[in-house]
């Protein structure tokens, strides 16, 4: 469709730059039946499409994400590793946050724990969730940082709590102690049945308890994450050393 250089000036200045893209790309020839309404519609259907993609880019972007370029449609070897494929592709309905429920990928170093995270967290932005990820070494020096500055730790708070779905990378890695672990408390019960989190460890759920201090506040936490979470083995297949491999 041929605009005038005054109409798409008025529309880079509406910033409705895709809805010019789209009229100039359409096919006058092509186009030659159709009435303008039909032609209008089209374009704004074009429009609204390249709109959500780019949204959806932004949503993913700012998630801050690990592997920003996971994709639980190209999940590797699923079969090798011992994935349940009808699991995964349930989780990319994002149903689970719907619910409240928490997700656990457990498994060896280099088995793809963070890689499915990632990829579920990203359905999630997809969905229009809103989606964190944080290494727990990282949070644990964001919560340093904010216990040095007034109510910068309610407000750290807030920010984690708030979030639909929120990746807890490298959990218990290292285990948290002293405050540390309080704040980790205070966290998972403001998250408990009110959101859904999505950890990452290598540690199987016997070793929990032991890691949170073996006290009344490893109880506590337990208390707030085992009872309504999806637990997925990630197996001991080592996919970083097969895809350093794959690349020679």
């Amino acid at each position: 469709m041929n605009l005038n250089a005054e109409t798409k000036r008025k529309l880079r200045e509406m910033a409705a730059g895709d809805l010019l893209t789209a009229f100039e790309s359409q096919d006058d020839v092509v186009s030659m039946s159709l009435s303008i309404e039909a032609r209008i519609e089209l374009a704004v259907d074009q429009a609204h499409g390249l709109f959500l993609n780019t949204k959806s880019h932004g949503l993913i972007r700012r998630a801050k994400l690990r592997y920003p370029q996971a994709d639980l449609r190209k999940v590797d070897r699923v079969e090798e590793r011992g994935l349940n494929q009808p699991l995964l592709a349930q989780l990319a309905t994002c149903h689970f946050i719907e619910l409240n429920r928490n997700l656990v990928f457990q498994g060896f170093t280099g088995s793809g724990k963070s890689y499915l995270a990632c990829a579920v967290a990203k359905q999630a932005r997809v969905h229009s969730y809103r989606t964190g990820y944080v290494r727990m070494p990282d949070l644990e020096e964001e919560w340093q940082q904010a216990a040095n500055k007034p109510l910068g730790v309610q407000k750290l708070l807030r920010r984690y709590a708030n979030y639909s779905a929120l990746v807890l990378d490298e959990w218990l890695l290292e285990p948290p102690s002293g405050e540390f672990l309080s704040f980790i408390f205070e966290l998972m019960e403001r998250r408990y049945d009110a959101a859904s989190t999505i950890f990452c460890t290598q540690y199987k759920q016997a070793d929990w308890h032991a890691r949170l201090g073996a006290g009344a506040l490893a109880d506590a936490i337990m208390d707030r994450i085992v009872h309504n979470t999806i637990w997925i083995e990630t197996g001991g297949f080592n996919m970083r050393e097969a895809n350093m491999s794959a690349g020679h």
